[in-house]
């Protein structure tokens, strides 16, 4: 049997990766002690490790693809294929912050006022080069965790990772500038994505996970109408695309079905109700593919 290796994130995208999968139509299993994960399709094979390991494991092709932050990728400077950006992290969808912080009571306002600082981070390699590509000498050092408290009594500023920004504040750090967005994304090994099978494999894969992320906002609504209320109907709802409409058996009534941000869907169903519409059913989903 063809087998596709796959690296899963251990450790702060571990849940949320698991949750992604699940929708996707993969159910992932992994005992508290164990690193080698069961995944439900006989041809995934994964390993459960960090994600700041996991670009240098597809690079030396020790695993054919992963998951794990664009980020770390960078750091590490590995050559492998983005097979497709992935907007989830952590606490939630969209895209988290590497920043420059310092205490809040610190003379440090900009960038340049870090010349001959010493910066600790985990972010280590990407901070060196960001910083010398700006011109600014600092001292860099590898940060092994706990770095929020590090400033000011072992350093100057810290490049810590953050996406509100609530738990800086509550060490009393500000941030002064973002030196870098990052995003979870699918990665390949080379050697893997030019064998025909493990890249058709890996698409429909990304197909999958896409789709899953799609959902995560969206939830579908149902109702039946009155014929004479549907153009009001159809103006209210910001649909992905057309509503489906359908005639019901009784005559002068249409079944209406749509896709909309689950954002809005408090404010239109009260507006829906008063425009006729009935029977009004809301449902989640778990994938839409475009």
């Amino acid at each position: 049997m063809k087998i596709l290796r796959i690296g899963l994130p251990k450790g702060s995208l571990q849940e949320s990766s698991f949750r992604l999968l699940k929708k996707a139509g993969f159910n992932v299993s992994v005992g508290s002690r164990s690193y080698v994960p069961h995944i439900d399709d006989p041809e995934l094979e994964g390993l459960l490790i960090r994600a700041q390991e996991i670009p240098r494991y597809v690079e030396e092709g020790v695993l054919d693809c992963g998951l794990t932050g664009q980020d770390w990728v960078l750091e590490q400077g590995a050559q492998v294929k983005e097979v497709t950006p992935l907007l989830y992290s952590k606490g939630g969808l969209g895209k988290v912050r590497w920043v420059v912080a310092v205490p809040i009571d610190s003379s440090i306002q900009k960038l340049e006022d870090l010349k001959g600082k010493r910066i600790a981070t985990e972010l280590e390699k990407f901070t060196r080069r960001y910083f010398e590509k700006k011109k600014i000498p600092v001292e860099v050092e590898f940060s092994w965790g706990a770095t929020e408290v590090k400033a000011p009594r072992l350093v100057d500023a810290i490049v810590e990772l953050t996406e509100t920004g609530s738990s800086l504040r509550a060490n009393g750090l500000r941030i002064v500038e973002t030196i870098l967005e990052s995003t979870t994304v699918l990665i390949a090994n080379a050697e893997a994505w030019d064998d025909s099978w493990k890249r058709s494999k890996l698409e429909n894969f990304a197909t999958l996970l896409q789709g899953a992320l799609a959902a995560e906002e969206k939830v579908g609504i149902k109702m039946n109408i009155p014929q004479e209320a549907l153009k009001k109907v159809s103006q209210i709802l910001p649909a992905l695309h057309t509503p489906t409409i359908s005639p019901l058996a009784d005559k002068g009534w249409l079944s209406l079905e749509v896709i909309v941000d689950e954002k809005v869907v408090r404010e239109i169903i009260p507006a829906l109700k008063k425009a006729g519409a009935t029977g009004i059913v809301e449902y989640p989903l778990n994938k839409v593919i475009p």
